[in-house]
């Protein structure tokens, strides 16, 4: 089976690739949808959040594929890279994914004609659009657990 998919808009930042692997809170960042697609922004107006799935275009041939990799994004909290287990990609919130398909959630701040000012977003300056989605209260979860591996790195690294 072929999936073709078509981007919706493109992403515009004066975030740094950086700033933007930092986690540290970013600047604001405009999402130009394509004027073919501005009759489906209609009701969007009122949400405070919504769901950006963008193509990660700027991922390394090699970070297209792997199954099992290292959480890196706690290296930032002290750890070494052989601290780190070993894990499905499906267990992290990693851009390296059998596909390039990334997934933010973000603060919708005003929508003006096309375009969306929103905050929070993780994705660099040109990253094609797939599809935005509004935040529902159906999507909470307020009864979780996490792996008993990732609660440990946590708690190491002072999150928890």
């Amino acid at each position: 089976m072929e999936i073709t998919l078509r981007e919706i808009g493109v992403v515009h930042t004066e975030n740094s690739v950086d700033e933007i692997r930092s986690h540290e809170p970013r600047k604001n960042s405009v999402l130009e949808v394509y004027s073919e697609f501005e009759p489906a922004l209609d009701g969007l107006e009122g949400f405070s959040h919504i769901f950006v799935i963008g193509y990660l275009h700027k991922l390394r041939p090699e970070q297209i594929g792997p199954l099992k990799v290292r959480p890196k994004g706690l290296l930032r909290f002290g750890f070494t890279l052989e601290e780190l287990p070993l894990v499905g990609v499906f267990a992290l919130d990693s851009p390296t994914r059998p596909n390039p398909i990334g997934l933010s959630l973000v603060e919708l701040k005003e929508r003006n004609g096309r375009n969306l000012l929103v905050s929070g977003l993780d994705y660099f300056d040109g990253t094609p659009i797939l599809d935005l989605k509004p935040y529902q209260s159906s999507y909470r979860a307020d009864n979780f657990s996490l792996p008993d591996w990732h609660s440990r790195l946590l708690k190491r690294a002072g999150c928890v």
